[in-house]
């Protein structure tokens, strides 16, 4: 598995927060009343958030 530094991680959360914050649409299922960071949050956990880091070879 690929292992992102504290500021990748960081960053990609926040990113897709703000994404479902705009109106992207959630691709998990989140209980009712959850907020844009914790959708966020789990969609990393799961692995599916649509976002990719390209690091300097």
């Amino acid at each position: 598995m690929f292992k992102y530094t504290r500021f990748e991680k960081a960053r990609i959360i926040g990113a897709r927060a703000l994404q479902i914050a705009m109106g992207a649409p959630v691709l998990i299922d989140v209980p009712e009343g959850t907020t844009p960071l914790e959708a966020a949050i789990l969609e990393f956990e799961k692995g599916i958030i649509p976002i990719t880091v390209i690091r300097p070879s």
